[in-house]
This record gives structure tokens, C-alpha cells and sequence, in this order.
């Protein structure tokens, strides 16, 4: 979590601990706690927490929150919504960009399902416009009308050629997430359809995954989350085409905001004046600035979201260092400083070219 001592340190004292070591007696006389989604804040955790007020999450989901155990004790909690969609969103582009080029297809001809309409699913939404790439919506849980897109049913779903989900765990009720994806419907998807996960490792029965890779090789898969994180599955890792860490969020700039939203609730419920501001924390990149000599061209693009963020040297590092559980909550502690798309501003000789690179993320202008 970055930021936090240039964010916090002016108003109070702050002490790192480690999301999965953190213990009920580290809260005595603890006023803030702030976490990502690995450390469950529950009864257990809070049993000491004599002085706690706020309880933070830098992160979108909140199940790992046990709101009832806080809410039970008087302490605020909050999360940070939308504050890693861009990254998210770039990390399914740079998925569906090295995945076209390997396997040779053109996403012009695919139809993508994007299953979740929250903040990092209008982000994707964005990047299909952009790309002219057919797209829709499947989220039965809000209101289509307030939503600019194409709304269907899971039965087109499943009839996708691609399909990103970003949804989160719910259990119960009439739309539950929970193996949203199980073996009945991995087997109704197409043989050739790609299936990417970045949100909840439970969305999708990995086992079930497992079983259908196998049994249809032409299938493809790209998992960012797993289930019993960090104890996944061994055949999942080896059998998907492009693994990760649960780091598809990681962008420096989203993990910034997430902190810096935090750091906002914090000040409005201590009244305090924010004095800080998100865009002054941020270094600026080695190369910040290119120009192109000609119209782009979907390579053109490729290469240069890759530049910024390949999603295959993370699927290198899984494989090679993610097995353990050790191992994968070391790729996220020690994960790289990754950039989003806008810390590049790119000169171009075509109107039209600085529209599509500026509705991918990019900062762009005709020269």
C-alpha cells in the first residue's frame, strides 16, 4: 500500500505489519487500521482493538470486511471503489492484445461478454468502444437505463467468444456469484472461448476449470484470482494460457488512489483539513513522452500497451515463483512498480489516432 506515510504521517504515527501477521493484541491502542483484501478484519482480529475507530480498505471488494463485527463495535469502515478499475481494465486489454497476435485472431470478429457493470466494466466497455470491438453487459443487479450499453442475458453469456468478469462474491439470493461458472456452464461456452477472471476466485469452480481445460484444449483461460488464495491449484496454474498473482489491480496509480481515498474518508471523519493531493505523489516515468511518424496501427497498439504493461512477464513469474503460497503473496508484496497507460503522453500525426489512443488510456495529441 504506497503513500501511506507521505498521506498519514502528518497526522498521525504509522506502523507497517504484514497483511497475513497482523494479530488481536497489534490493535491496542491502534486508531486506524487500513489493509488490502488479504487480511480478514473480523471478531478475531478485533477483540482487542480497544481504541479502534476506522477501518480501511484500499481495495473494491469488501468481503474480507466483516461489517457486522464492525458495525457491532462502533467502528467506521470504508473501501475504495473504482480506485484500480483502470488498471484492471488494462491488464484485460494487454490479455486480449498478446492473446490475439499468439493465436492469431482479429478482436474486431469476437463478441465480448463483460459480466459486471460496475466501475472496472465500464472501463473495459470504454476500451471495446474505442477498439470498435462488439461488446455487452451482463449485470441483472443494476439499472440498464442508467448505463450507457448493450444489456443481455447469461444465456448470450455463454454464447460469448470472450468473456471478463467483474463481479463480486455474493452467496445468496437470485444472482449469486459464488462458481458463477461451474462445470455445467463451462461446458456450455463455445470450445474456442476465452474466459478471464480478475475479480474473485470463487466466481469461477477451478476445479471444474481444470476438468474442462483439459477435455478441450482450444479452450482458453486467463486467471489473475483463484480460489483458496494462496494455496491454489497446481494443474490450474499449469493448464490456463496467461497467469497471474491477483495483481491485475496493481498499477502504482491505482494503488495510489486507493490509499488516497482512504486518507480522504480518514480526514472527513477526524476533521481534518486534506492537505495532500493524489497527483503530486506520483513520480514521473523514465519516458514520459513518444512520437509516432505514422497512423496506428492494432500492432502499433499492442506494442505500445506492452511497453507500459505486458501482461506475459507477470504470467512468467507466476509459473516460475507463484506455486507456493510463499511464493505468491511474495509476487504481490515485491510486485514491480507498474504504470497505467496515461503516464505516457504520445504525439501523433492523425485526429483520429489521438481519439483511440487518449479512449484507451493513453495521453495523446496530433503533432
Amino acid at each position: 500500500m504506497p503513500y501511506v506515510t507521505e498521506l498519514f504521517g502528518d497526522v498521525s504515527d504509522v506502523k507497517f505489519i504484514g497483511g497475513r501477521d497482523i494479530t488481536s493484541s497489534d490493535l491496542i491502542g491502534i486508531d486506524v487500521l487500513l489493509v488490502r483484501s488479504i487480511t480478514k478484519v473480523d471478531d478475531v482480529l478485533l477483540r482487542q482493538a480497544d481504541k479502534l475507530k476506522f477501518v480501511g480498505t484500499a481495495t473494491i471488494g469488501t468481503d474480507h470486511l466483516d461489517k457486522t463485527a464492525l458495525d457491532k463495535r462502533g467502528i467506521i469502515w470504508g473501501s475504495a471503489p473504482g480506485c484500480n478499475a483502470i488498471a484492471v481494465a488494462q491488464y484485460v486489454l494487454s490479455a486480449l492484445l498478446n492473446l490475439s497476435e499468439g493465436q492469431g485472431f482479429s478482436l474486431t470478429e469476437k463478441r465480448v461478454a463483460i459480466v459486471g457493470a460496475g466501475n472496472i466494466g465500464k472501463q473495459l466497455a470504454k476500451i471495446c468502444r474505442a477498439l470498435s470491438i462488439e461488446h455487452f453487459f451482463y449485470d441483472p443487479l443494476v439499472d440498464s437505463e442508467s448505463i450507457v450499453g448493450d444489456f443481455r442475458s447469461f444465456d448470450d453469456v455463454l454464447d460469448a467468444d470472450i468473456i471478463s468478469v467483474h463481479v463480486p462474491i455474493t452467496r445468496d439470493g437470485d444472482f449469486a456469484t459464488y462458481k458463477m461458472f461451474g462445470a455445467c456452464e463451462l461446458a456450455r461456452l463455445k470450445p474456442s472461448a476465452i474466459l478471464i477472471n480478475s475479480c474473485r476466485g470463487d466466481v469461477i469452480d477451478n476445479a471444474a476449470l481444470n476438468r474442462h481445460l483439459i477435455d478441450t484444449p482450444s479452450f482458453t483461460s486467463v486467471m489473475d484470482v483463484w480460489q483458496n488464495e494462496p494455496n491454489i491449484s497446481h494443474g490450474l496454474l499449469i493448464n490456463c494460457d496467461l497467469v497471474s498473482s491477483h495483481i491485475a489491480g496493481y498499477s502504482l496509480e491505482g494503488k495510489a488512489r486507493g490509499t488516497f481515498m482512504l486518507y480522504q474518508q480518514w480526514c472527513k471523519l477526524a476533521k481534518i483539513d486534506c492537505r495532500k493531493n493524489l497527483e503530486s505523489l506520483l513520480p514521473t516515468p523514465t519516458v514520459n513522452s513518444i512520437t509516432l511518424q505514422k497512423t496506428i496501427t492494432f500492432k502499433d497498439i499492442k506494442q505500445l500497451v506492452n511497453m507500459i504493461y505486458d501482461i506475459r512477464d507477470d504470467d512468467y513469474l507466476m509459473r516460475r515463483f507463484g506455486k507456493s503460497a510463499k511464493g505468491f503473496d511474495n509476487l504481490r508484496k515485491q510486485y514491480k512498480v507498474r504504470r497505467e497507460l496515461s503516464a505516457i503522453t504520445i504525439g501523433v500525426i492523425d485526429d483520429n489516432d489521438a481519439i483511440l489512443l487518449n479512449a484507451l488510456g493513453f495521453n495523446s495529441f496530433k503533432v
